[in-house]
């Protein structure tokens, strides 16, 4: 199998690409990106392109299929474009779009995209959202909207190409050493937001169990959207007084100008919406990736993905 990786120089892609290079069956991995993942590996090839380029035709001759993991989730890798928002919708709706496009056009049979979460409607009302919970982003919440537009358009898109086999991976918020810098100093940090009771909760998955869903997502028949997280959830709190001994509550709308201020005038830090994100219960249902893809995590709980960080 020949495998197209978009997004090869992204943090989820340092865990995949090793992960599918030591799989037997798998004759080359090619990456694409615009940075250079510093990955060196036999049966790897890297090519440095950007997402939207219509030159990716001629690297998906005789690809089998294509993980699409390209998208900008924190602004910041964007330097001084970071506030950008057309040049960001640009490269994560268009650059998708592109990227399926020119799959159905080269004869790709198999589309991994990784989704998220985030498309879900909040606040939920329900202890677990399925895959058939009603899509919708937080408003101005920049990843979340993208993430809902690319989905909105596959809708159409696998309508017209069911010769494509489109799986949609949505995984809950992802931790492990090659996650976001964010995300991973949510926990490292002794100090939480202090949120009111009842403490929304969320879920967690680990990066490598990301990878192995990926993995299984390739070999099997299966199609359309699979939710990944660990069996249970807990509150942030939760999460960070098991991290942390003693860490410290601060108020809520401190944290959010001590973001608002980094974001805004020091350039440095994440969308504020992302804070805004956590101040919701979210919960999934990972029932049908157990059942349809034969995903068995490894690490199954919070606490085993926060130890295993």
């Amino acid at each position: 199998m020949r495998i197209l990786i978009t997004g090869s120089a992204s943090h989820l892609a340092r865990v995949l690409i090793p992960r599918l290079l030591s799989d037997r069956d798998v004759d080359e991995v090619i990456g694409v990106d615009w940075r250079d993942s510093g990955i060196f590996q036999p049966r790897y090839t890297e090519v440095l392109l950007d997402v939207r380029s219509r030159q990716l035709a001629r690297i998906m001759a005789g690809v089998d299929a294509v993980v699409h993991l390209a998208f900008i989730v924190m602004q910041e890798d964007l330097g001084k474009h970071r506030r950008d928002r057309t040049l960001i919708r640009d490269i994560n709706v268009h650059g998708s779009q592109n990227v399926f496009t020119l799959a159905a056009q080269s004869g790709v049979k198999h589309l991994v995209h990784l989704s998220s979460a985030a498309v879900y409607t909040l606040p939920t009302h329900s202890k677990r959202a399925t895959e058939s919970h009603p899509r919708a982003a937080l408003p101005g919440f920049v990843y979340a909207e993208d993430k809902v537009a690319v989905e909105d358009w596959l809708d159409s898109f696998e309508g017209d190409h069911p010769e494509l086999r489109v799986v949609r991976l949505r995984p809950h918020m992802i931790l492990g050493p090659q996650s976001q810098p964010f995300l991973r100093g949510l926990l490292r940090y002794p100090f939480y937001p202090s949120l009111s009771d009842p403490q929304p909760v969320v879920q967690c998955v680990h990066e490598q169990d990301v990878a192995e869903a990926v993995s299984l997502a390739l070999r099997c028949e299966a199609r359309g959207a699979f939710n990944l997280a660990s069996a249970d959830s807990a509150s942030l709190r939760t999460m960070q007084r098991y991290a942390h001994w003693v860490p410290l509550p601060l108020p809520r709308l401190l944290v959010e100008a001590l973001i608002k201020a980094g974001w805004n005038w020091l350039g440095s830090g994440t969308d504020p919406a992302w804070l805004e994100a956590l101040g919701y219960s979210l919960a999934l249902d990972s029932t049908r990736a157990r059942r349809e893809l034969g995903w068995k995590p490894k690490h199954d709980s919070w606490k085993s993905v926060l130890d295993a960080r």
